[in-house]
């Protein structure tokens, strides 16, 4: 299981005069009260500000110009939801069944707008082909075989919409039609996605495009030539440049995601090399792998709800030795690994060796189901990629394993849970 998480810290907006405003509504019955905004760096969601619902009504106040992609998070009910900002007042309702957000209803003209264009296009994508699948087989001209041509044509058609009163809108779906879509980004070069990438404003950061495009970007490059095209790449944008921190932090990430560590490690230190003013941005890649380094010792964490311990935080527990597993219900690796610790787990126990699972669920009935065969410490925060330990301790994939010593350093970091008992001598 694999995603690109989201975190950062908390600051408060000090100007009562705002840009625009972003307001939510909910039905009567929904007992959340809370709800938090976020702005995109990136693939970083960054914390804006807090706020607290007035009669089932959220009203975020927004002090400066900010075009591109938002989210906000109800923390207590463990929903979340993206819409887009041009600057312009965002109106939207939340329908609700129980605690759980079943729709959202887009009321400004621009959200509206791009959710009907991205449903267009999901509907494109994965409807399209079944449709043309069934004309096939069905040759009658029947109200049926009408409405199928009807649908197929509706579907296939290209035509552009005219966008030019709403800018972001315009920039995310040319380029991402441009760079991400598969019949047409196939004669795309790498000059072309340097170019994009050197020559875009500030909507590039605030897009959610950066990373999949850089992705692209080393794909057309091919495996045999990461490093010249990096370098190339960062040459152009010059790396001490705001644009330039942003691209080798999202890179550093690409390739702590796709366990590239060879790549990692080379950029992981041109970033501490840099002489230049480090931006947030690239400061906080920085601290994330510094605190998961090899003889670093491991942040602690206090524990949020956690069963087979009466410690309340990680450091509490003392043992000789940690293993600190990251993992998923929904893991399919965690699935097969996990289980290969209960036989040996009162051997583990014998020897000092303390297992503590920090999961990265957000169902609680699937959680709680799980862990019920395992014995040692659980916790989770059951927000998934948003948990507070995600962005910490660097958690791209599950399972991710670490081994601390007796006093909580890093003195192993597993591949895989043959390589955790291989370490222990459990094997």
């Amino acid at each position: 299981m694999k995603k690109i998480f989201a975190a950062a810290v908390f600051f408060t907006a000090l100007s009562i005069n705002a840009q625009f405003t972003v307001t939510i509504k909910t039905p009567a019955n929904f007992k959340e009260q809370d709800a938090v905004l976020y702005t995109l760096n990136g693939s970083k969601d960054i914390i804006f500000t807090k706020e607290t619902a007035k009669k089932n009504v959220w009203t975020f106040k927004y002090p400066k110009n900010y075009v591109g992609m938002m989210k906000v998070t109800l923390p207590n009910t463990n929903n979340s939801f993206n819409f887009i900002s041009e600057n312009k007042n965002v109106d939207i309702t939340l329908e609700t069944d129980g605690d759980k957000v079943k729709n959202i209803v887009y009321l400004d003209e621009a959200n509206s707008l791009m959710n009907s264009i991205q449903e267009g296009s999901q509907k494109k994508e994965m409807i399209l082909p079944a449709l043309v699948q069934i004309k096939e087989y069905y040759k009658g001209t029947s109200d049926f075989g009408k409405a199928l041509d009807t649908e197929i044509a509706k579907l296939s058609n290209k035509t552009s919409s005219d966008f030019s009163t709403h800018p972001f809108i315009s920039y995310y779906n040319i380029n991402y039609n441009k760079f991400l879509v598969a019949e047409n980004s196939k004669d795309v070069k790498q000059d072309d996605i340097i170019n994009f990438i050197d020559k875009s404003n500030d909507m590039l950061e605030t897009s959610s495009l950066l990373r999949p495009v850089l992705v692209s970007y080393l794909n057309v490059g091919g495996n045999n030539n990461v490093t010249a095209s990096v370098d190339k790449l960062l040459e152009r944008l010059k790396v001490e440049t705001p644009r330039g921190q942003v691209v080798l932090s999202e890179l550093i990430d690409i390739f702590d995601a796709y366990d590239m560590k060879e790549f990692k490690t080379k950029y992981l230190t041109q970033a501490k090399n840099l002489k230049c003013t480090i931006t947030d941005r690239l400061a906080a890649t920085l601290k994330t792998n510094a605190n998961v380094e090899m003889g670093a010792t491991f942040p602690n964490y206090t524990f949020y709800s956690a069963t087979n311990t009466k410690m309340k935080s990680l450091a509490d527990v003392k043992a000789d030795k940690k293993v600190i597993v990251f993992w998923s219900s929904t893991c399919s690796h965690c699935e097969n690994e996990l289980p290969q610790l209960l036989p040996k787990y009162q051997e583990m126990k014998a020897k000092g060796i303390e297992v503590i699972g920090l999961s990265m669920d957000t169902d609680k009935d699937a959680y709680t189901k799980k862990i019920a065969a395992f014995p040692w410490i659980n916790d989770s925060e059951l927000k998934g990629w948003n948990s507070s330990y995600g962005e910490k301790y660097n958690i791209h994939a599950t399972p991710t394993y670490f081994i601390l010593d007796a006093n909580n350093k890093i003195i192993s970091k597993p591949d895989h849970v043959g390589d955790v008992l291989e370490y222990l001598k459990l094997k």
